[in-house]
């Protein structure tokens, strides 16, 4: 019996790709593909396929909320991860939704075939630097976890580039406070000025959530 697959990613160029991997092999089927999440959300409570290849960065809903959605909707569905991001924040989050295991972009035509199959039986398929990011997730706590509701939001408004004045008139409280929560903020990352700060931003997939 083979296992059917639902390819969700906002591309058509690696949807048609992937369709061409997933029929050329052996004991896969492909029985549909989705453009946004939500649609991958649909598509699965009405197709459902025994694994969701799923993308992370797609419209209308990300891949780590169409996750957790497909985990409640169609609970007998393994959602696997192929996505081009290897940052911390986002192999956590798409584990934490339900994903069984998180591969990468990069990732060969042998592996891509292999993680499904791992999927379908239950296992938990994870990229080399995706298992190394969980091991040291469980070694040490997220810098962000560390950081008050108010010092993420300083931090998210850094990140879309208002100045300390701006910052400080859209969360209504003083520019002092606001240097105050950024030096805060800095030394709980390990870095020392504002570009330091966005750029680690962007690496940890903090893109101006303060609930991410």
């Amino acid at each position: 019996m083979s296992t059917t697959v639902l390819i969700a990613d906002d591309h058509g160029v690696i949807r048609e790709g992937l369709g061409r991997l997933i029929e050329g092999l052996d004991g896969l089927e492909l029985v549909g593909v989705a453009a946004d999440g939500q649609e991958a959300v649909d598509r699965a409570v009405e197709l459902r396929p025994d694994v969701v290849l799923m993308d992370l960065d797609m419209p209308v809903l990300d891949g780590i909320e169409a996750t957790r959605r497909i985990g409640v909707e169609r609970p007998g569905t393994a959602v696997l991860v192929l996505t081009a991001f290897s940052d911390r924040r986002r192999i956590l989050g798409a584990l934490e939704a339900g994903a069984c295991g998180y591969l990468l972009k990069d990732a060969s035509s042998a592996e891509v075939g292999e993680g499904i199959r791992a999927a379908a039986r239950g296992e938990s398929p994870l990229d080399p630097r995706a298992a190394r990011t969980v091991l040291a997730a469980r070694a040490e706590p997220d810098p962000l976890e560390r950081l008050s509701r108010r010092e993420r939001e300083v931090l998210a408004l850094l990140v879309e580039g208002l100045p300390n004045k701006l910052i400080a008139r859209r969360l209504e409280i003083s520019e002092k406070t606001v240097k105050s929560h950024l030096t805060q903020v800095f030394r709980q990352i390990g870095v020392t000025d504002r570009t330091q700060a966005a750029l680690w931003a962007e690496r940890q997939g903090f893109t101006g959530d303060p609930e991410r």
